[in-house]
Parts: C-alpha cells; sequence; structure tokens
C-alpha cells in the first residue's frame, strides 16, 4: 500500500498522547490554514479540541498569539521537510523537484499571499518579526542548498540568496487561476516540472 504523504508544513492529525498545548496547536494550524484567520475564533478551537475555551486562553492569551505561534511551528516542520529533501544525494534539480512538488501539494488550494495579508492587520510588529525570522530560516536551507552545488560546480556561481527567493516566488506562479478558476497546467506533475525546468534553465545558464 502506498504511503500517504502529509502535505507541507501540515501537522499529524494523530494526537494520543500528545501535551494539550501540542493539540491546541496543531487543531488551530488546520483551522488557520482551512478557514483564514478572520472566521476562525478561540472557541472555534476549543471545540475541535475538546477542551475548554479558558484552556485555550491559559495557554495562549490571544489569537493573534495562538495564530503566530501556529505559523513559526508550521514553518519550522517546512523547515525540516525541505532539509530532508535537499539533503540527500541525488542530483540538484531532482531535489528541487522533489521539494517543488511538495510545495505545490501544500498551497494548491490556498491563496497564501491573500491568508497572510489577512492576518497581518491583527499582528503586533513583534509578532510579525517572530513570522519573518521563521520564515527567512526556510530561505536558508534552500540558499544553502544552492551554494553548496555552486561549490561543486554542479550550477554556475552567482547569488544564491536570490537563487532561493526566487525559486520560492517562482513556485507561487503554480498556484495561479485565471478568471474561470483553472490553472495553468492540468496535472501536478506537469505544473512542477515547467516550473523546475523554467528556472534551471535560468540558473544553468
Amino acid at each position: 500500500m502506498q504511503r500517504e504523504i502529509r502535505p507541507l508544513g501540515r501537522p499529524r492529525q494523530d494526537h494520543q498522547d500528545k501535551p494539550t498545548k501540542a493539540v491546541i496547536l496543531d487543531v488551530a494550524t488546520q483551522l488557520f490554514l482551512d478557514k483564514g484567520y478572520q472566521v476562525v475564533s478561540m472557541d472555534d478551537v476549543a471545540k475541535k479540541c475538546g477542551v475548554t475555551k479558558a484552556t485555550v486562553y491559559y495557554y495562549y492569551k490571544t489569537k493573534s498569539d495562538l495564530f503566530t505561534d501556529a505559523m513559526v511551528q508550521m514553518m519550522l516542520r517546512i523547515k525540516k521537510r525541505i532539509f530532508d529533501i535537499l539533503s540527500t544525494e541525488k542530483p540538484l534539480k531532482d531535489r528541487l523537484f522533489e521539494f517543488a512538488k511538495a510545495h505545490l501539494q501544500a498551497t494548491f488550494d490556498m491563496d497564501i499571499n491573500g491568508f497572510m495579508k489577512e492576518a497581518k492587520a491583527s499582528l503586533s510588529n513583534e509578532q510579525l518579526q517572530q513570522m519573518k525570522q521563521a520564515e527567512d530560516k526556510m530561505y536558508e536551507v534552500l540558499e544553502q542548498a544552492l551554494t553548496a552545488s555552486m561549490e561543486k560546480g554542479e550550477i554556475p556561481r552567482g547569488y544564491p540568496k536570490l537563487g532561493a527567493h526566487a525559486f520560492v516566488a517562482l513556485l507561487t506562479v503554480g498556484n495561479f487561476k485565471d478568471a474561470e478558476h483553472k490553472p495553468i497546467f492540468l496535472s501536478l506533475d506537469e505544473m512542477t516540472e515547467q516550473i523546475v525546468d523554467f528556472y534551471w534553465n535560468g540558473i544553468g545558464n
């Protein structure tokens, strides 16, 4: 039987034997990703967890605190997943393909820019900074992989930070839908292949 692949960054759904705070965080992450920041309430999280609202507030004083921690922890999981993908001995292009496919699978039904823009208006500068630092660490993993490939001569020397940000930015094209809500490509594999080829032709020449 083929093992089911969990989307990039989403927490496991098995909450058995988990501390209450971890369960709250996992459930909140899922709710925020599925419904957006504004729609989800602390009461929604409590009901979904099977705990009282007071329990949720015991761990998180505000919804913005809960959202910030949920997003930071999600990005830490993404960073680990990216590291696992990019630290193999496969050729860089194959690793980029695996990373791109995992990213596109996780964000296919999400408007990432809209999702974050909706939440940012309710967050403090400190909370925004926490998320920015976690986001930067995700880029660093890709940047390090590009640097290593440059040093080995696998790709020409250039600016790995630019290369990392350009690749992730290019992946957002995979979320594009036209006026009839149709994607550019019909299949995930074709979308991933075309995006990686487009990027590879740029850094390889």
